[in-house]
């Protein structure tokens, strides 16, 4: 099985083979697209006050669903945003705004936002949450990348510190991700590192990242401000599965840059090879066997049917 190679979500061009997102399910019911809205005074577009989950769906199984879920409500307990549903409910849902748009292999954005408020940071000034699901498709990196491998950068931005805001909720503030992502495009790259206010390495814009070294990977902990990703958890059973230890530690710049091999992962981009780094080559330059095991695993665990707890 291939990454999926369809446009970043929305309705397709004139003459593209993509679907169009024919509805989008937002506070209980299916809509058009074009009827999918916010209010102007919703804290989710004025503050960015709202949590939400990237989820892939493969063959009709929600990948992980419990997980991703289970994250949702511990994000949105965080910030004491009640979500206005239950799991089964939510799953439901989910499944509902699949059907309605014909895919079975898709990309599901589920959003809670704090709902339509005062013009000022209280909260609780709001009546109701928003909570909406896109079923669409995501394409972060062409094709060509996960055979040859990416290019990145170390971007300048640091991760926000985790003492200012947990990296355990997955907020819908991603100014912190966007300010990196723009120094890696102004570089001519699609992805950056992100170091931690200690200057270890913590994940990348939208991915975490993973070192191959004498034969283990390594990873960054917690404790270095990444937010746990569920992709990153999988491909960790599966080298475990395969005998390849995991370790967890503080990574330097340095452990980056001497590699001998590096990718990275997540809901969008699956597992991704990265062979250079600041226009340097990683190892040889060409995605390693490691990253390809880990690679084919995946894509057999899918080709199986994915574990939706």
């Amino acid at each position: 099985m291939t990454p999926q190679a369809t446009p970043i979500i929305s309705n397709a061009r004139p003459g593209s083979s993509i679907p169009a997102i024919k509805a989008v399910w937002i506070n209980g019911e299916l809509v058009d697209p074009a009827h999918a809205t916010v209010s102007v005074f919703d804290h989710g577009l004025l503050y960015g006050d709202g949590v939400f989950e990237g989820i892939r769906v493969y063959g009709g199984r929600i990948l992980k669903c419990k997980t991703h879920l289970d994250r949702l409500y511990a994000s949105a307990k965080s910030i004491r945003l009640d979500v206005p549903y239950t799991h089964d409910e939510l799953t439901r849902a989910m499944r509902e705004t699949c059907d309605a748009n014909q895919r079975t292999d898709t990309y599901i954005r589920l959003c809670v936002t704090r709902g339509a408020g005062s013009l000022g940071l209280n909260p609780f000034n709001c009546d109701k949450p928003t909570v909406f699901i896109i079923a669409g498709s995501i394409q972060l990196y062409p094709p060509a990348l996960y055979e040859h491998g990416m290019a990145v950068i170390v971007a300048k931005t640091i991760r926000t510190d985790p003492r200012a805001l947990s990296p355990a909720i997955k907020s819908m503030n991603y100014l912190n991700n966007i300010q990196a992502k723009i120094e890696a495009i102004d570089a001519g790259v699609l992805e950056a590192i992100m170091l931690n206010w200690k200057g270890h390495v913590c994940e990348c814009t939208g991915d975490n990242i993973f070192v191959v070294k004498d034969g283990q990977l390594l990873r960054p902990p917690l404790s270095a401000g990444i937010l746990e990703g569920v992709t990153m958890r999988i491909v960790g059973d599966l080298a475990r599965g395969l005998g390849i230890p995991v370790v967890e530690r503080d990574i330097t710049v340095e452990d980056v840059m001497g590699a001998d091999e590096l990718f990275l992962t997540g809901s969008a981009a699956e597992v991704i090879p990265v062979t250079k780094v600041n226009q340097t080559p990683i190892a040889d330059g060409k995605p390693g066997p490691t990253t390809s095991k880990l690679t084919k695993a995946f894509r057999d665990m899918i080709a199986a049917g994915v574990p939706e707890d």
